[in-house]
């Protein structure tokens, strides 16, 4: 049996215990939430030197092949055709990490079920977009190959890059169920017993991961913007983008949608910086001195409760291994 620290006391009975698993944020999160997968294809940029161009490169600095490692580019990503395929992959990426929270599962995430058909139908907009782009890339190709050609020398290779490139990009997602299936409870009850309880633990486990994404991201949020705000630079106050704002309030829009009532603390926090900031322009911040002082004056002791919420974390869980 595994143990993380929690406060709890001996007083507490394995019933309770239990009411409030049931009724817990692990439970809530269970009952309102759907699996979420995203999967890219890409196509390699890089492949490995062979084992003789690897020596005649080691030969060059006199060092043991077995020690150097060296790959080669394919081709020239920082082609406004390349960059516009990639801009589409960092969307479809930040759209599925910001419409769901973090789950004990490698590559899966959790998703509001009320979502699911907005997500959907957004991915598959990105989705055309995408082979749009690459349609645009792909009459670029040659000339990318080409020009491949002449930066690699005699490391060039025509094997290296595949006919067309219609095939090489796609977004995939799906929906996979993160329950154990309901015939296990018919084959073998005690073992659907023991899975559900793993199931359990996992979304007690994805309570906690989530918590420590949005105190990490707000904690990050607000000492940029704190540190914007506060002394200068020159003798001027220091530049800030419009962003540093734009983005917290972007945070507690999707604080609001995803949060499941687990942090009190944490909370409050939000709930006092978004009240701070309603309504606060980035214009106002860099023209009103006195605006701006109040404002960084806050943030500072924002930024402080949040620190003190960070360092207490370890000691505020106890998540037991289910047996």
């Amino acid at each position: 049996m595994t143990l993380m620290l929690e406060e709890t006391t001996d007083e507490t009975t394995d019933e309770q215990r239990s009411h409030e698993g049931e009724n817990g944020p692990g439970s809530r999160l269970r009952q309102t939430m759907v699996g979420v997968r995203l999967s890219i294809s890409w196509l390699g940029l890089r492949r490995s030197l062979t084992r003789e161009q690897k020596s005649q490169a080691a030969r060059a600095f006199e060092a043991s092949s077995d020690y150097v490692a060296a790959s080669k580019k394919l081709l020239d990503t920082k082609s406004p055709a390349f960059q516009a395929v990639t801009a589409i992959r960092t969307r479809a990426t930040a759209l599925w990490k910001g419409m769901s929270l973090p789950f004990p599962v490698a590559g899966l995430r959790l998703m509001r079920a009320e979502d699911v058909e907005t997500f959907d139908g957004r991915m598959r907009d990105l989705s055309g977009e995408l082979r749009e782009a690459v349609a645009k890339l792909e009459h670029e190709y040659e000339d990318l190959r080409t020009a491949a050609r002449e930066r690699l020398g005699s490391l060039y290779d025509r094997s290296d890059y595949p006919l067309s490139l219609s095939e090489e990009f796609a977004l995939e997602w799906e929906f996979p169920t993160v329950e154990p299936p309901d015939y296990l409870r018919r084959l073998n009850p005690e073992l659907y017993r023991r899975e559900c309880q793993r199931v359990a633990h996992q979304f007690d486990q994805a309570v906690e991961l989530a918590e420590q994404a949005f105190l990490a991201e707000f904690s990050e949020l607000i000492a940029h913007l704190g540190e914007r705000l506060s002394g200068a630079a020159d003798g001027k106050p220091k530049v800030f983008r419009d962003t540093a704002v734009e983005k917290l309030h972007t945070f507690f829009a999707r604080f609001s949608h995803l949060n499941i009532g687990s942090d009190e603390q944490l909370e409050q926090l939000v709930d006092q910086s978004q009240q701070l900031l309603q309504g606060v322009q980035p214009q106002q911040l860099r023209s009103d001195a006195s605006l701006r002082k109040h404002i960084s004056s806050e943030l500072r002791q924002v930024e402080s409760s949040l620190s003190d919420l960070m360092t207490d974390r370890p000691r505020r869980h106890l998540l037991r291994e289910p047996k």
